[in-house]
């Protein structure tokens, strides 16, 4: 549960600064000279000031300095306000310790350093000497070790925060004498071995309004005698925090006997029992606890409770709405009720309707059928309504378009069909409305009248026919998402006319939706994310682009644009994520937008969907167009590129030396242009850094640099259709461990190769295909190859490989199919083939191999003679030519070795090793910023196999022009956001430490 900021500690803070003069209204006379010096000394003494937050600590008035409040007639400094949140973008101060100069600030009654990082070193004992405190926040500090017991000589101390660090606390006698303290935080911190802690807490301090006990280990032996005292009716503890500890089973006594307590948090614990009746609780968070049913918590006896969480506590069966039973309460006085994330089936109760005053009702993400009832229409005080992640079925009630307080509708991730109801027009409050992942199918001209609406999310549905001009009218609009839909009809500028303040547009996946914009328009907002993959706009690059200085996002792929691209787009700003992939543009690559590294984001508020898109990587995808010429040596400066995909185009020349200027680039992939030269010895200079890199399909020649080997976090190394030669390099499986070669295809095998085609359905994880037939490969199979224990398929067919097949091919364990056929390979064929059990494809044909076939296990199935053709001194069972006694049978060992021809025969290679591929290849997704995971995700993978062709077998220029690729995933959320493991959408605001104020 959060800090109640709207209560105590804001409330202090009010009090502090009303009574104190802060920052440029203080007096002009400047501060002490004596209290500035000390002020210079702590900043002094930081390490470590990233953002120069103290920057204006100059000159002589330090009352003006950041964070520095002075009384308006003395002058004494009385307030030291260097407190950051740490979830916001202001780095902390850092320093080793606390400089004991701040005890000169001899009026100082405010000090919050809070966020900072001080070192793990003690609480500085010299605090207990700044008697005029009252307000401490040391939270999040880095202080570490016993609280020192002066604290307890700050008598006026009324807020004190010591949460969140390494902290213990062995003796509670320094805080019984802190007789006006009204707001303690220990959070985190070691209480429970220090003796009577309960009673000096809970009852010594009469003044103490508000206690938190967060994440203090505490368990229900620490309270097991708690209750027998008396006193407790004494406390005057009013909001009570002991989240995220030990309890288990049984509710504590001594809460029942705390008579002044309207606020409870007991999240995340281990609860599964009853709780007694707390008159006076108005506010109880019970999520992320084990209550198995609603009814075992026995809540709607609590007819006063006025704020209920139970999310996250994974209950089962139906959801028990209130008692019909109307003596336990006549009226129930709840307004906020949050169940989300809880296993509740069946339908939804009609008698939540009892509960009137509802202002919040969450049940998303449960298990709820049925249909909506028209009933819950009548909760008409409701503000917030989530029905989201359910299956919930039917249309949606026509009833709702009667909550006119309503300002948060969340309905996706249901099955929820039919039009929207032209009554939901009618909610002029409404500011968010999402209805995405569902089967709706037409949105009424009403939606126009929402005159609060901010964002609108209508995205995989099953809408049709055309997009209301009435959604132009929508002034207060940011966000707006109707991708992946059949939406047709033309888009016109009527549908932005009053749109100004618009920052986010989506409308990927819609074919059949036609973009028809006037080359003159002047869009009347400057927009952040434009994602129109898979419409229709068919026309040269879109003018009005040029008028827009805020993108962040821009994605055209499968557009149909064409052209060269307009030299206006080189002077726009920095574009992080620009996909122009699969269309017909032309032309060369220099009038790309700026390439220079991108500053930091224009920020403006990212609130309910767009801070999906508060961070994202940069990336620069231009696939499949009739891009020409040579890769310009500017695209070297995006420095903080992440993926480079270049690939299907008609670029030439050489690749920029350079390009070791991309130190963050993860993924290049330049395959099928007509790109030649060597490959330069900077691309190993990308490091670690670099994962995939494809250059296949293009004219490269000579060797590989051997400075890739300082690529050691390569997954996929393609190289396939080119002139490489030279001899296979050690360093690869020696440094390279992770690398696994991709390249997509199709179910079947190249028509050159003999054996059976194989078509994977599994996951892509288990396909893991290694493909080095039609090349030149010389040599001998590296016995390295058998440490592939993921790898499924191996073929190496069609090459001039020669000695004997290793004899631990047996360790591939996972090996279905192995083609080695039309090679030049002698000996015997190993025993330890015979260890494959999954083998259930095999080609050794046209080979000099000789001896006894094995037998046993999987290979008694493989009984086709034509898998040992043209080996004619092989026998077996399976084939023609039967053993007689004299043939050796094969022992395992290949002691004899074939000398190596020496031959300097052109070759083409590519080596992989795939130990541990899982970790390697999951690693890249997360990366590739795909959607938010939810359910029915429209970016499922695609069939995967790892290839690398010969020459003879280059794929068709320009074939598949509009296939997926990064465009069919960019519906929403290029962050990298992981999902949940469940794969059900995080609840954003309902956490387990509960939820924010209603």
């Amino acid at each position: 549960m959060e800090k109640l900021c709207g209560g105590g500690f804001f409330l202090l803070f009010i009090f502090a600064t009303a009574k104190f003069g802060f920052g440029a209204d203080n007096t002009s006379s400047g501060c002490l000279e004596q209290e500035r010096d000390a002020l210079l000394r702590f900043k002094n003494g930081l390490i470590s000031d990233p953002t120069n937050r103290l920057s204006s600590w100059d000159g002589d008035n330090c009352c003006q300095w950041a964070g520095i409040g002075c009384d308006n007639v003395t002058g004494h400094v009385t307030r030291l306000d260097l407190g950051i949140n740490t979830s916001g973008s202001i780095e902390q101060l850092e320093g080793n310790g606390l400089n004991s100069s701040l005890a000169e600030l001899t009026r100082l009654s405010y000090m919050d350093l809070s966020g900072n990082y001080f070192g793990s070193n003690p609480v500085p004992e010299f605090i207990g000497s700044m008697t005029h405190l009252r307000f401490l926040n040391l939270s999040s500090s880095g202080f570490s070790g016993v609280i020192p017991r002066q604290i307890g000589h700050l008598s006026g101390l009324r807020a004190l925060d010591l949460s969140d660090m390494e902290l213990v606390v062995d003796d509670f006698i320094w805080v019984s004498r802190l007789l006006s303290l009204e707001h303690l935080d220990l959070s985190g911190v070691r209480v429970g071995e220090a003796q009577n802690f309960d009673k000096v807490l809970f009852y010594t301090i009469p003044s103490l309004l508000e206690l938190r006990l967060s994440g203090c280990d505490l368990s229900n032996s620490h309270f097991n005698r708690t209750h027998l005292d008396s006193n407790l009716t004494l406390s005057g503890i009013q909001t009570l925090d002991l989240s995220s500890n030990l309890f288990e089973g049984e509710f504590p006594l001594f809460l029942q006997n705390l008579t002044s307590l309207r606020a409870l948090d007991l999240s995340t614990n281990k609860f599964n029992t009853s709780i007694p009746a707390m008159k006076n609780v108005t506010k109880l968070n019970l999520a992320g606890n084990r209550f198995l049913c609603i009814r075992d918590t026995n809540v709607w006896s609590f007819c006063q409770i006025k704020w209920l969480d139970l999310s996250f506590n994974y209950m089962e069966g139906g959801l028990d709405g209130p008692s019909t039973n109307v003596s336990e309460c006549t009226r129930f006085g709840l307004e906020t009720l949050i169940l989300n994330d809880n296993k509740f089936s069946g339908e939804i109760p009609t008698s939540l309707e009892k509960l009137t005053d509802l202002k919040r009702l969450n049940l998303g993400y449960n298990q709820l059928t049925g249909t909506i009832p028209e009933s819950l229409g009548n909760l008409t005080s409701l503000r917030e309504f989530d029905l989201s992640g359910n299956q919930l079925t039917g249309s949606i009630p026509a009833s709702f378009g009667n909550l006119m307080e309503l300002r948060k509708l969340d309905l996706s991730s249901n099955l929820l069909n039919g039009s929207i109801p032209f009554s939901l027009g009618r909610l002029s409050n409404l500011e968010i409305l999402y209805l995405n992942f569902n089967m709706l199918s037409s949105i009424p001209f009403s939606l126009g009248n929402l005159s609060e609406l901010q964002f609108l999310d209508l995205s995989s549905n099953l809408l049709q026919g055309s997009l209301p001009d009435s959604i132009g009218q929508l002034s207060k609009l940011q966000f707006l998402d109707l991708s992946n839909n059949s939406l047709g009809g033309e888009v016109t500028e009527a549908h932005f006319v009053n749109t100004s303040t618009l920052k986010h547009l989506a409308a990927t996946s819609n074919h059949m939706l036609n973009f028809k914009i006037s080359p003159n328009w002047m869009p009347p907002f400057q927009i952040s994310h434009v994602l129109l993959g898979s419409c229709k706009i068919e026309s040269e690059f879109p003018p009005w682009i040029r008028t827009q200085r805020n993108l962040v996002i821009l994605i055209l792929s499968n557009t149909s644009i064409y052209g060269p691209l307009p030299d206006w787009l080189h002077e726009l700003p920095v574009i992080s994520i620009l996909d122009l992939s699969h269309n017909f543009l032309n032309g060369p690559l220099t009038n790309l937008p700026s390439n220079k590294t991108t500053e930091p984001m224009r920020t403006f508020p990212f609130i309910e969907r767009l801070a999906d898109y508060a961070r994202v990587s940069r990336l620069l995808l231009l696939k499949n167009n009739l891009f020409n010429g040579s890769i310009p040596d500017s695209l070297c400066n995006a420095t903080d590129l992440v993926i480079l995909d270049l690939s299907r185009n008609v670029l030439s020349g050489n690749l920029p030396r350079c390009f070791e200027n991309l130190q963050e680039l993860n993924i290049m992939i330049l395959s099928s242009n007509r790109l030649s030269g060597v490959i330069p010895s900077s691309l190993g200079h990308l490091g670690s850094s670099l994962q995939w890199l494809h250059l296949n399909n293009n004219s490269f020649h000579g060797e590989l640099p051997a400075t890739l080997a300082n690529c050691t976090s390569l997954d996929v190394l393609d190289l396939g259709e080119n002139r490489l030669s030279g001899n296979i390099p050690k360093w690869i499986g020696e440094k390279i461990k992770f690398l696994v070669v991709l390249r997509r295809v199709r179910a079947e095998c190249d028509p050159g190769m003999r054996g059976v085609s194989l078509e994977y359905t599994t996951i892509m994880r288990y396909v893991v295909n290694m493909d080095l037939s039609s090349n030149k490969l010389v040599g001998e199979i590296p016995e390295e190859l058998t440490i592939l224990s993921g790898l499924i398929g191996l073929n190496l067919s069609h090459n001039h490989l020669t000695g004997r097949i290793p004899d631990r091919i047996g360790d591939t364990n996972s090996l279905m199919s192995l083609d080695l056929s039309v090679n030049n390979l002698s000996g015997m064929i190993p025993r330890s083939i015979s260890d494959l059990t999954f083998l259930s494809n095999l080609n050794l044909s046209y080979n000099n191999l000789s001896g006894r076939i094995p037998t046993g296990n999987q290979l008694q199935t493989l009984i086709d003679p034509s898998i040992y053709a043209g080996n004619d001194e092989l026998c077996g069972s399976t084939i023609p030519k039967k053993c007689t006694r004299d043939e050796v049978s094969p022992n395992g060992s290949n002691a004899e070795k074939d000398e190596d021809d020496g031959d300097d025969l052109e070759h083409i290679w590519i080596y992989a090793t795939v130990s541990g591929f899982t970790t390697g290849f999951m690693g890249i997704l997360g990366i590739l910023i795909v959607e938010i995971v939810r359910p029915r995700t429209q970016c499922a993978p695609e069939l995967f196999s790892l290839v690398v062709r010969g020459a003879n077998s280059r794929p068709e220029a320009g074939s598949q022009r509009n296939q997926g690729g990064y465009g069919t995933c960019f519906g929403r959320g290029m962050m990298a956001s992981p999902g949940r493991r469940d794969g059900r959408r995080p609840v954003t605001g309902e956490s387990r430490r509960g939820a924010e104020e209603a």
